[in-house]
């Protein structure tokens, strides 16, 4: 099995304001295929940012946004991952939800397991109900948004058939330590890659630092991205993964 190209693309995002954000990131995800990715993951409420409106930004699965993200999958035979809020005919409060789009237009979905009650999130989304381990290019992913991060008992069932997490955020500049720390842990203590993905500029109040980071299973930062808008790139290698588990075993010893 070889390696996937992955490109965590650090963007900002104009506020509640979807087509600006849209028109903005096309160019960036053209960018990212012309450098090779073969999976481009962006920012969690990537369109919208993290916003409790959902009166206005909440849209169906076969909405604007994600119509966007599968036109881009389909016109550049890549896939494109990215969370938003999803309203559902069987909830009565739409989900935060990772999406992941191939290059045929099908799509795997996460919702998100912790909403955000510090912020009121869990006042606005409703919560996921299972963990998700989505197949890209034979590569398996697990799949968690933002808060999640803090929650190490969540990706632990996951770790003996992933290769990496994709962690999609907008992670707030004031706790850009906690982001980074926690990064690093989750890749770790569960022997595999992490792509963390977070927004920058400011949004509702907040200003985000970005930080976003690719790293490896023994915890080494591959890239990583400071404050302005960058697009990261590496090569997920399960290859590596396996060695890594073979080489030190201690996976087998969690209770």
């Amino acid at each position: 099995m070889s390696g996937l190209r992955v490109a965590a693309v650090q963007h900002d995002i104009a506020w509640e304001d979807r087509d600006t954000t849209l028109a903005a990131l096309t160019p960036q995800v053209s960018a990212a295929v012309s450098a090779g990715a073969e999976l481009v993951v962006l920012a969690e409420m990537f369109a919208t940012g993290f916003s409790m409106a959902t009166h206005r930004t909440a849209e169906p699965v076969d909405g604007t946004t994600v119509g966007w993200m599968r036109e881009q999958a389909t016109r550049h035979g890549v896939h494109v991952a990215g969370s938003l809020a999803l309203r559902g005919p069987d909830r009565r409060l739409p989900t935060n939800t990772l999406v992941v789009v191939g290059p045929d237009g099908r799509i795997q979905r996460y919702d998100k397991l912790h909403p955000f009650s510090y912020a009121g999130e869990h006042e606005r989304f409703a919560a996921g109900d299972e963990s998700v381990v989505a197949e890209v290019a034979g590569l398996r992913l697990g799949l968690s948004v933002c808060y999640d991060l803090r929650f190490a008992t969540a990706y632990w069932p996951q770790a003996p058939v992933v290769h990496a997490y994709l962690v999609v955020a907008n992670w707030p500049a004031a706790r850009r330590e906690h982001w980074r720390c926690l990064l690093r842990a989750r890749a770790i203590e569960n022997q595999a890659y992490v792509v963390g993905v977070n927004r920058v500029g400011e949004g509702g109040g907040l200003a985000y630092a970005g930080d976003s980071a690719i790293i490896d299973p023994l915890g080494q930062t591959l890239v990583s991205a400071a404050e302005a808008p960058t697009l990261l790139l590496a090569e997920l290698d399960p290859a590596v993964v396996a060695e890594v588990r073979t080489r030190l075993p201690f996976l087998a010893d969690r209770r």
